[in-house]
């Protein structure tokens, strides 16, 4: 049921992003920690992470809601490499797979230095193949995210991936808690939430901003943005490269220049999204026990589609 304008203006910019007619849709409700969503352009879906609930599930347009995935490992961030292959974050199984064109899983990433990995959260895919993921200890505090455990890898631990030759490293490892990513629309800057303040409220609740090097190195790390309701969590940027993020209050766009310029206010808390639709054009949120969209007059970054 559509809801009440819910923009916030912060700076003209803004303004030109959204229509004022458009209102925030409630697509789906009864989840118990919605998160990770993913569009499938070819398949005209959108599959998301319902993590308590150990459960995946399907939105299709005109088509209602359907369970994609049961048991889910207690998934939680998706993506799409660049076969259109689904990429996830699993807490249950503390592992990064592949689902691949025939349904089987391929574990890409469960370990490094001979020790598990905690329980990688999101995840994205560079032009070049390679996997960006985190890894805090989210899905390892409770047995409700997935299964109460001590961690065995840094909760500061941001890893590239290699498919193709399974060569998995650290590009920086000094953030509490790292959470969502997301490359600029050129990829030659990765951006990376801290959500460390989740945990005490004097720790970090900012975007950082590296750069990208040609040989996949981060440099000029700087923080991009600050979060002022709640922690970032997911991450996504649109083709002009602004940044949206979510939050306690609903999603927080900023521009190149981390200018806050406006909010799209959530009746709950955000915790992920993802831009989809046929045109790219209608941004899809994640809050807690709901699954939310609502159209702009921007569109997401080129990639997933």
């Amino acid at each position: 049921m559509p809801h009440a304008s819910p923009y916030e203006v912060h700076d003209p910019r803004f303004k030109a992003l959204f229509i004022g007619s458009i209102a925030l849709e409630e697509l789906y409700t009864g989840c118990r920690w919605a998160e990770g969503p993913v569009w499938f352009g070819d398949a005209q879906q959108l599959v998301w992470s319902d993590i308590p609930n150990q459960r995946m599930m399907r939105w299709v347009p005109d088509g209602g809601v359907s369970v994609f995935r049961a048991p889910s490992n207690f998934a939680n961030g998706n993506t799409r490499d660049r076969q259109g292959r689904l990429i996830s974050c699993e807490h249950g199984t503390r592992r990064v797979t592949r689902t691949e064109t025939d349904g089987s899983i391929t574990v890409l990433a469960d370990g490094y230095q001979g020790r598990r990995l905690n329980s990688p959260n999101d995840a994205i895919v560079r032009s070049d193949g390679t996997i960006w993921f985190t890894d805090p200890t989210y899905g390892i505090l409770s047995d409700y995210e997935g299964y109460q455990a001590e961690p065995e890898q840094p909760t500061r631990n941001v890893y590239r991936l290699d498919p193709a030759t399974g060569d998995l490293a650290v590009v920086v490892s000094d953030f509490l808690q790292p959470n969502g990513l997301a490359f600029s629309p050129d990829e030659t800057k990765l951006y990376v939430a801290d959500s460390g303040a989740s945990h005490a409220d004097t720790a970090p609740r900012h975007i950082r901003i590296f750069d990208i090097g040609d040989d996949g190195a981060l440099t000029s790390d700087r923080v991009f943005c600050n979060i002022d309701n709640g922690i970032p969590d997911g991450i996504r940027v649109d083709v002009h490269g602004n940044v949206w993020s979510s939050a306690a209050d609903g999603v927080h766009c900023f521009a190149p220049d981390g200018t806050l310029m406006g909010k799209i206010k959530v009746p709950q808390t955000v915790a992920n999204l993802a831009f989809g639709g046929p045109r790219r054009n209608r941004l899809f949120i994640t809050a807690t026990q709901s699954l939310y969209a609502i159209y702009l007059t921007t569109t997401g970054a080129t990639w997933p589609r």
